[in-house]
């Protein structure tokens, strides 16, 4: 049974990152309204007789998203009977499937009603955070068999509370990226790194939109600097630990191709494949950094035993 939780877990996997790379493709396409405003229904119509590219890549995206949904819901009722016992499994079988039906509530909602730019641009950080927790359930599998053992780690409160603190900054990131992308603030600033259009010191002439731009990238150098800052950091005191060395060095390497795909969105002007290969590291990324909660979680609870 565990071989086949496992090979569940790798399928649902792989098949949140199709769903918040689809997302990324509805919304980089303009496509949210390519089934007009009736869901989960295309236009009205169970098999839709006016086809077009956006009624393709939205309906598209609904099939993904209802065929993953039931293996990550089959996926969180296996790990909840058969690896209950161990201690995250249960709270992320209860996680996955939560986060899922809100992501799904909310692009429902989107296509019915209709949303704000700043409520859309949530809808990506609810579906990262979907992602994190059934890749964090797909690690606790492999965990079962020890083949994939990290009890041994030990991380320290300090460096604890840095990665929790990083994790929040990198959500408002991605919020912010999305905002972008949502007030169509994409090819508001031609230029990179700066806003040379205007003076990047003359902020009275900036306009809302380049207000957005700007101030995603802003908050996306420092999170590139930070995570450069805290790999140097793991160097000086986690170099003899593989996990926490190949693990940050990996999430380095993500934050930086997550910078040039994004230079790279500026100057191959929206190019879409480049958009979505930007919208794929950060899902990454974000992976990485959740698997350090995890194990950050795992310390605190070393040390409140401790205290007992």
């Amino acid at each position: 049974m565990i071989r086949i939780i496992k090979w569940l877990s790798v399928v649902s996997t792989i098949g949140m990152v199709f769903i918040l790379l689809g997302g990324a493709l509805v919304t980089k396409t303009d496509s949210g309204a390519g089934c007009g405003d009736s869901w989960p229904l295309c236009n009205g119509q169970l098999i839709p007789s006016d086809i077009t590219p956006e009624l393709v890549i939205e309906l598209s995206h609904r099939l993904v998203s209802s065929v993953i949904g039931i293996t990550v819901l089959s996926l969180a009722v296996l790990c909840w009977i058969f690896i209950g016992h161990v201690r995250e499994a249960k709270f992320l079988s209860f996680l996955s499937v939560f986060f899922l039906v809100a992501q799904g509530l909310l692009g429902a909602a989107a296509v019915m009603w209709g949303q704000s730019d700043f409520v859309l641009a949530a809808h990506f950080g609810i579906s990262l955070i979907s992602f994190a927790t059934v890749f964090l359930l797909m690690l606790l599998v492999f965990e079962v068999d020890k083949k994939f053992d990290t009890s041994s780690l030990y991380i320290k409160k300090a460096d604890r509370i840095h990665i929790y603190i990083l994790t929040v900054f990198t959500i408002i990131v991605v919020y912010t990226g999305a905002l972008v992308r949502h007030v169509n603030a994409n090819l508001v600033c031609r230029d990179w790194p700066f806003c040379t259009n205007n003076s990047p010191f003359a902020f009275s002439e900036y306009t809302f939109h380049q207000w957005v731009q700007m101030g995603h990238r802003l908050l996306a150098g420092i999170l590139f600097i930070w995570t450069i800052l805290f790999f140097i950091h793991v160097l000086k005191n986690y170099r003899q630990n593989k996990v926490m060395f190949w693990g940050w060095l990996t999430t380095l390497l993500l934050i930086l191709m997550q910078v040039v795909f994004g230079a790279l969105i500026i100057f191959t002007s929206l190019n879409l494949w480049v958009a979505i290969l930007h919208a794929f590291f950060i899902t990454c990324f974000f992976g990485n950094l959740s698997y350090f909660i995890l194990l950050s979680n795992r310390s605190a609870k070393q040390d409140q035993d401790v205290k007992v």
